[in-house]
């Protein structure tokens, strides 16, 4: 449950917020003062901070400078202010987002719900190994001999239907249905046109084998090894 630190002077308006946040699945927290945000901050466990522009104590812009030196939590401005030059400060001081007041609290919700996705570390991917092959099965991605390879969807399917059964003989009705499940009029040049282009981009990546195998009458096999 991410934790968001609200720091807004009007009672009013941080319940709103919290209870908004609330209804949503976050945890919130409200001080009322800019001094009280550091500290909380540098105690842990806050996820956001909901930073009001016009606190009693300092400015908004002043806190966030103190935040921005020790923390890159992710900080959404409030303000009554609608001028360029205040967001655009706000902005080049290292906030993340810029609220004007009167604002809906399920709108500022959902700009917490944004700015914590796009602050959110992203999976590494994960490569398998295959011979002389790498695949991200998330990503959809190959690569082959270390060179990522530009396919098409369906140039895609093929080889990862070939490298899911390496040395296996697979005939053209089996890619078909393995690639194109849904086509009603494609035929057998549908999979030899692919492969072809599959090929070419294989050559142009390593000239020095061709791991894609064509059996007379049978259909395609795939040496993932060759050329290692």
């Amino acid at each position: 449950m991410p934790t968001i630190l609200i720091a807004e002077d009007e009672t009013t308006i941080a319940e709103a917020v919290g209870y908004a946040l609330r209804a949503e699945g976050f945890a919130a927290d409200h001080v009322l003062l800019g001094a009280a945000v550091l500290p909380r901050i540098q105690a842990g466990g806050v996820d956001l901070l909901i930073l009001d522009v016009g606190l009693p104590d300092m400015t908004g812009f002043d806190v966030c400078r103190g935040v921005r030196a020790a923390s890159d939590v992710p900080v959404i401005f409030l303000t009554a202010r609608q001028g360029e030059v205040d967001r655009v400060l706000g902005l080049e001081l290292g906030a993340d987002d810029y609220v004007v007041k009167p604002f809906s609290p399920r709108e500022l919700v959902a700009r917490v719900r944004a700015c914590l996705r796009r602050r959110a570390p992203r999976p590494q991917a994960r490569w398998q190994g295959a011979g002389a092959f790498e695949i991200d099965p998330e990503g959809r991605r190959i690569r082959y001999r270390g060179r990522m390879l530009e396919l098409t969807r369906y140039e895609h399917g093929l080889l990862e239907a070939l490298l899911a059964r390496p040395g296996a003989v697979l005939s053209r009705a089996q890619l078909m249905d393995r690639v194109w499940p849904d086509a009603l009029d494609s035929g057998d040049r549908t999979v030899d046109t692919h492969i072809k282009t599959l090929r070419a981009k294989l050559r142009a990546a390593s000239t020095e084998a061709d791991p894609i195998h064509t059996h007379r009458g049978l259909g395609y096999s795939i040496d993932p090894d060759a050329g290692c």
